[in-house]
């Protein structure tokens, strides 16, 4: 069927045998095509579905070659889900043969560091409460609307003011978590919003040994929130948002 790739590393950093099963519970193999290993598994189809099992299995499979190489160390590069090739004279040419440079800063780039990612959720309408709380003329002018018959300015009007005060609120929230997680970083990648609930959606490039005063100062805004809003964290990952090979 072919190969499906997972990661490229520098040959020197070559790990010893990964015990971690593939996509469809393949074996994790690697192959040296100098200067890098290539890891891999056989392929078992000629093209993968993006579901969430195989998904996961890729995640894993990278994640298990990063342990296996000691990340404080080198950091392998990880490849798109879902990349299967024909043989290793295709990979050659069109992986590895002209792009050398690129792969090598992208791997000193990585070095050291690792990504860890934060997503953040809320309630709309309690945070919306919150702003008129804080606004007495919203609070107000929304109050005396209630159970009128509004005209069609009127409804435009007092909506387009809750939509901007909710948005000045959100940014806010958003820019106190930067303000304090940004300078923990060398760079950050802001996500798509993947549900009606998410608030903000960001990857950051921090080193390694950074990651527990991250996570404190995660938890420090936690508190800060009062708990309100929901944090999910992922402090191991494979650095996808920061390698580009189009830079």
């Amino acid at each position: 069927m072919g190969l499906y790739l997972y990661a490229i590393l520098h040959e020197k950093d070559l790990p010893p045998a990964i015990a971690t099963k593939g996509i469809d519970s393949q074996p994790i193999e690697s192959k040296v095509l100098s200067p890098f290993v290539v890891f891999y598994s056989e392929a078992q189809q000629e093209r993968y579905l993006a579901s969430r099992a195989n998904l996961l299995a890729h995640e894993k499979a990278i994640e298990a070659v990063m342990e296996a190489v000691g990340v404080k160390k080198a950091v392998p590069l990880p490849l798109q889900f879902g990349l299967v090739v024909e043989d290793w004279e295709q990979v050659d040419r069109d992986l590895i043969a002209g792009h050398q440079d690129k792969l090598q800063a992208l791997l000193q780039k990585l070095i050291g560091k690792r990504e860890v990612g934060i997503k953040l959720f809320w309630d709309e309408l309690k945070e919306l409460n919150l702003v008129l709380e804080a606004n007495a003329d919203l609070k107000e002018k929304r109050e005396a609307m209630a159970g009128k018959m509004l005209s069609m300015d009127e409804a435009i009007s007092i909506g387009r003011e809750l939509e901007e005060a909710l948005e000045d609120h959100k940014q806010e929230t958003i820019d106190s978590f930067l303000s304090v997680l940004q300078p923990l970083s060398h760079e950050y990648v802001e996500g798509e919003l993947l549900t009606a609930n998410m608030l903000y959606n960001a990857a950051f490039l921090i080193d390694w040994e950074r990651e527990p005063e991250f996570a404190k100062a995660i938890d420090a805004l936690d508190a800060k929130f009062d708990n309100r809003l929901r944090i999910r964290y992922n402090n191991f990952t494979a650095p996808f948002n920061f390698v580009k090979m189009d830079e």
